[in-house]
């Protein structure tokens, strides 16, 4: 029979991560609608907007398509690493490879955002915006910073769980 506060505790954790997971999903709609509405506005328009440069919307476009994968991805292994702590899984293998895979969907992420940068310089240099550059450099360097950051607790989660390992055969 499980005492009240550890009742409380899992309960309390559950809301933490429907919250969690809420906010997951909102990302995920928000992501989604924007490239269903933006994407097509840049190629379409883009041309008209800019026609002395108007063959870097193929580019723009494409990179800027391509970088959706990453980040849903990113997205699903999220939702993963939450069942895992909703389940007490997340002392496991599943949770770091979750990370992991969270890791390299923000480098590939922050590099197709990198691969953006000479395009946004060059609209910029066309619309006399120079904080279009800065905004392009935010979009890649924010991934980076999640990818160190899941790096970094992929790191101590392969510690803890090889402490908790020893500590089993030592008992």
């Amino acid at each position: 029979m499980k005492d009240t506060t550890t009742i409380q505790n899992t309960a309390m954790n559950r809301v933490s991560t429907l919250f969690l997971r809420a906010a997951v999903v909102a990302l995920g709609i928000i992501a989604l609608g924007l490239s269903f509405l933006l994407l097509p506005e840049i190629y379409y328009n883009f041309e008209k907007e800019f026609p002395s440069i108007g063959y870097l919307a193929y580019p723009i476009v494409a990179i800027l398509g391509a970088a959706l994968a990453p980040y849903f991805v990113a997205l699903y292994q999220t939702m993963k690493l939450l069942k895992y702590i909703d389940t007490n899984q997340a002392f496991s293998m599943l949770s770091v490879s979750a990370l992991r895979k969270i890791k390299y969907s923000g480098l590939v992420f922050s590099g197709l955002f990198i691969a953006l940068l000479p395009f946004v310089y060059m609209v910029a240099e066309v619309d006399d915006a120079p904080g279009l550059i800065i905004l392009g450099m935010v979009f890649a360097g924010a991934p980076m910073v999640i990818a160190v950051f899941a790096a970094l607790l992929e790191k101590l989660l392969e510690n803890a769980i090889a402490m908790k390992n020893e500590n089993d055969l030592t008992v």
